[in-house]
């Protein structure tokens, strides 16, 4: 038997023989790979990062048998990955299927997961009016909510488009504590009769604060009913799914939501939201969704969304780790070249966001350009600073991803304020952000 052969100039002129069980081909690769790509900043730090990522393998396992089980329970097959036209009725049970999945993951009663959230914002926007009515309170117990939440409360003009407040309901805040904390002496006696809706935001946001964990989540949450059993609990969870073994559900919390091109989506799917919590408060998100009446059995999902929901899901402990990774990466890193950093280096993780306070209008904007210069979609463009939807000051994005807008994916932004804080989120390999640090560290 002959082989077919190809002259290439990247291949040695010499003689090669033709028969396959005897050939032998040299390759020269065109480009010279340095045996380490990473500067030596980045060398260090993940040398000195061994027992953080053991630690975050072994948190990637757990979760990930979370995920197997719950897919073995939900008697995952192939049927349940097609689309559906018109209302959705014939769609074969993937919905079904993946909302069961999902609200066993998360230790939840119930959970609605629809490609027709297209952010976290609409998802806890569903959530807040499904618990609120006027005359209601609701009380924000991590201070200030992130910027996007602003007009949907009424906190921030929203030109009468139908904010909580336009609908009669009233807005309180507790601030942060010193250190940045939930202030645990003011929540005992911060909830009212008249508070319906007690809000915790567990990610920092655009504040420079510590990320809440599912613990700290639990303990305010049996502050909070003490005062007031009738008072609900919702949880912005966004960027906090499988960042620890537990959920906030599994504490006590009423209901949660986020965005599925963020943690839960594994980087995979293609738009979406989620809400879970107890079974009637879901379906009164669902109504929000919708309509009253139409509950959680319609809406049509074309094409191969349904796979890439279930698919991401699957893939989401994997990529959370990896995410966490780069966020231990970049704090060893910037710390050590004297940058404040939230969370501080190897301390655990409750979220994937990494903060990094820059200083300076300028390092923002170079920092935010060499994260684009590294991504492996748009590399060529340039970020600019601008005014965007539902954000108060100007705010600068670098997400060259292959999800318009994916934080599960690596990418940054920040707002063009004082201090001028970045805030690093995702990463589907921690060495791609060790790869991009070597960009950073070249323009800041």
């Amino acid at each position: 038997m002959r082989a077919l052969t190809c002259a290439f100039s990247a291949y040695p002129a010499h003689p090669v023989q033709t028969t396959v069980s005897t050939a032998t081909v040299r390759y020269t690769p065109r480009l010279s790979i340095p045996v380490n790509p990473f500067v030596p900043e980045v060398v260090k730090a993940v040398d000195s990062l061994h027992s953080e990522f053991r630690a975050v393998d072994n948190l990637v396992a757990y979760n990930s048998t979370r995920v197997l089980k719950a897919f073995h329970n939900a008697r995952l097959g192939s049927h349940h990955f097609g689309g559906s036209t018109g209302y959705g009725h014939d769609e074969a049970g993937g919905r079904e299927a993946l909302d069961q999945a999902f609200a066993e993951i998360v230790g939840a009663e119930s959970a609605i997961v629809r490609s027709q959230f297209f952010s976290g914002t609409h998802a806890i926007t569903c959530a807040l009016f499904a618990l609120l009515r006027p005359g209601d309170e609701l009380l924000a117990v991590a201070g200030a909510p992130y910027d996007t939440l602003e007009e949907v409360i009424g906190k921030r003009d929203s030109g009468g488009l139908g904010s909580l407040q336009d609908f009669g309901v009233k807005y309180r805040e507790v601030p942060l504590a010193e250190d940045g904390g939930l202030d645990w002496n003011a929540l005992m006696s911060a909830v009212k009769p008249e508070t319906k809706c007690a809000l915790i935001q567990r990610s920092c946001g655009y504040s420079w604060r510590q990320s809440l964990s599912v613990n700290d989540i639990g303990r305010a949450i049996q502050i909070i009913k003490m005062q007031n059993p009738e008072c609900s609990v919702m949880v912005d969870n966004c960027y906090g799914e499988l960042v620890e073994s537990i959920e906030p559900p599994m504490v006590g919390a009423d209901l949660m939501a986020g965005s599925l091109i963020k943690n839960p989506g594994g980087t995979i799917a293609p738009c979406g939201g989620y809400v879970a919590g107890k079974k009637k408060l879901v379906e009164a998100a669902a109504a929000r969704l919708s309509a009253p009446g139409l509950g959680v059995d319609c809406g049509s999902t074309p094409g191969d969304i349904m796979r890439a929901f279930f698919q991401g899901l699957f893939l989401s402990p994997q990529m959370v780790g990896e995410a966490i990774k780069g966020s231990f990466l970049i704090a060893e890193v910037l710390a050590s070249k004297g940058y404040k950093v939230q969370p501080l280096p190897r301390v655990p993780r409750c979220d994937t966001v990494q903060a990094v306070q820059l200083g300076s209008r300028e390092r923002l904007l170079a920092f935010c350009e060499a994260v684009q210069r590294s991504s492996p979609v748009g590399a060529y463009t340039k970020p600019i600073a601008g005014t965007s939807p539902g954000y108060a000051s100007e705010v600068i994005f670098a997400d060259g991803t292959f999800i318009d807008g994916s934080t599960s994916e690596l990418s940054c932004d920040g707002p063009l304020r004082e201090p001028f804080t970045v805030f690093c989120q995702g990463g589907t390999h921690w060495t791609q952000w060790g790869l991009v640090l070597g960009e950073v560290l070249k323009s800041i």
